[in-house]
């Protein structure tokens, strides 16, 4: 392996993903939610960008200036592809930690941001990283960082350890690491098949290698598959930032603000019981059994006033994303699947269905929606976690930054003839990315070539992707002949008119 990799998986990209917890908007949501000042974020910086998605979606979608590195040089030409697309100003490189944290050309950052980075690179990268965010990270402002946690993890590392032995010692080099990938999985397989005492004593690692089998193979290779492998508990990235003057914020995961989906109510109590804020997170992290934490930290945290804070969140603006007859009134957390109270929520979708923004204090003045506004906010936050309601910019906002998302939108428009790798685009009301699917993308670019019709945008993806030899999978049965693809792209496309166009033009996207 080139030295430049530092162990890290280099041969196969990375995922094309999105990550809203790098929004400026949600995350000042978040802060606002756990009582604390958020700083208005001016200047950001994304460690480790990927392919770029997330930068360049929030440069385009705001006014903040986004720099960032990623030491894959593929990565980066993508990333500057799309960034001058956009034409936001984006400044990336594909430097390493050290030589990015060294340039004197950068400004000091309101929010630095690393998804997906911290766990699996070396003591040196991380130690590197503290010391770019103690110099770099303004007073007052925000660092975002995801990584995997102990106690979570300690069930299956010794077999992920197992796993990237195989490919190492067993795997051919020249096979690629998809190959290596696959033929560690197939041994795992088999090892358990012979009911190894380790397999006895964690019962569920059977069901968890047949997760991993289904998941995408580039993905299986940066999350498991480099040199570096290094899950911790809380208190151990406690210590790790320390130098960096900054101290643990709040949960970046909406979802993780409300603890009556995380933790039983004898939980809460002990929890409550707990006077250290930093341990009561270890102690929280055995109660959830957590795998991933996904924690803003703050350079000099400030709380807010009661009244601060209530005035505050009263003029956030939010909007329904989602159509509304699709939202399930059901959310997901540490303790399993919970139902939503019909009464509380069911009101509160009906009043944003139009999915125009509105502020927190206009949906309280509604007279159909009878709730506290502890209460208001408290479904609000759950539906932000579950995707379906974001905050909004202002209306000049966005309309300062329709003219870099129409750019960047046009970019990975023309990208979708092609493939479907790149599910989102860049709204300049959230000010971020928004979920858009392959045949919805086409549709869209239909539309902009004065097609009106489904019938016509499902013709017009049907020829592009017959000229490719694609083929539409539906219900797990691919569909062969040219005439059944096309009624099933008509359906699609009636769909996307009736249900996905009209939240996308609210978006500014269409």
């Amino acid at each position: 392996m080139n030295d430049w990799t530092a162990g890290y998986v280099a041969d196969i990209g990375y995922t094309f993903g999105y990550y809203p917890e790098l929004n400026p908007l949600r995350m000042k949501l978040a802060f606002l939610h756990a009582g604390l000042v958020c700083p208005e974020v001016g200047t950001a910086c994304e460690l480790g960008f990927g392919q770029g998605m997330s930068t360049n979606l929030h440069a385009a979608a705001t006014t903040v200036q986004w720099h960032g590195t990623d030491f894959n040089p593929a990565q980066a030409a993508f990333a500057q592809e799309l960034a001058a697309a956009g034409g936001a100003g984006a400044r990336l490189f594909d430097e390493s930690f050290a030589e990015f944290a060294s340039r004197t050309d950068l400004p000091d950052f309101d929010f630095i941001a690393l998804h997906g980075i911290w766990s699996w690179i070396s003591d040196e990268n991380r130690a590197c990283i503290v010391d770019f965010v103690r110099r770099k990270l303004k007073v007052g402002g925000v660092l975002y960082v995801s990584y995997n946690t102990l106690p979570g993890w300690a069930a299956f590392a010794p077999m992920r350890h197992l796993l990237t032995q195989h490919a190492e010692i067993i795997g051919s080099e020249g096979r690629g690491i998809a190959s290596r990938i696959d033929g560690a999985l197939a041994f795992a397989e088999k090892l358990l098949e012979q009911k190894p005492g380790y397999a006895i004593a964690n019962p569920h690692i059977g069901e968890r290698l047949q997760q991993l089998k289904a998941k995408p193979r580039h993905y299986l290779a940066h999350e498991y598959f480099n040199r570096d492998w290094h899950p911790m508990h809380f208190a151990t990235m406690v210590d790790w930032l320390a130098p960096a003057k900054v101290s643990y914020a709040c949960p970046a995961h909406l979802i993780d603000h409300v603890p009556e989906l995380q933790l039983t109510e004898g939980q809460q109590a002990f929890l409550k019981e707990i006077p250290d804020f930093n341990f009561r997170e270890s102690v929280r992290d055995f109660m959830t059994h957590q795998q991933f934490r996904r924690d803003y930290w703050v350079k000099g945290p400030r709380m807010l006033s009661a009244l601060g804070r209530t005035e505050a969140l009263r003029s956030q603006r939010l909007m329904l994303t989602t159509h509304r007859p699709h939202v399930t009134l059901k959310v997901s957390g540490a303790l399993g699947e919970a139902r939503l109270n019909e009464a509380l929520y069911g009101p509160l979708l009906d009043a944003m269905a139009e999915h125009q923004p509105r502020s927190v204090a206009e949906l309280e003045r509604l007279p159909q929606l009878k709730m506290p506004f502890a209460a208001l906010m408290q479904c609000l936050v759950v539906l932000c976690g579950s995707g379906h309601v974001w905050p909004a910019q202002t209306d000049a906002q966005a309309d300062a930054a329709r003219p870099a998302t129409d750019r960047l939108n046009q970019a990975l428009l023309r990208r979708s003839r092609d493939n479907g790798d790149i599910a989102f685009l860049a709204s300049p009301v959230t000010g971020g990315g928004a979920a858009v699917a392959r045949i919805p993308q086409l549709c869209l670019l239909a539309r902009q070539q004065g097609l009106k019709t489904p019938e016509e945008w499902a013709r017009f993806a049907l020829e592009l992707m017959l000229a490719l030899n694609q083929r539409v999978v539906k219900d797990g049965k691919t569909l062969d002949r040219p005439e059944d693809t096309f009624n099933e792209l008509v359906g699609q496309a009636r769909m996307f008119a009736e249900q996905d166009l009209p939240t996308l033009q609210a978006l500014r996207i269409a």
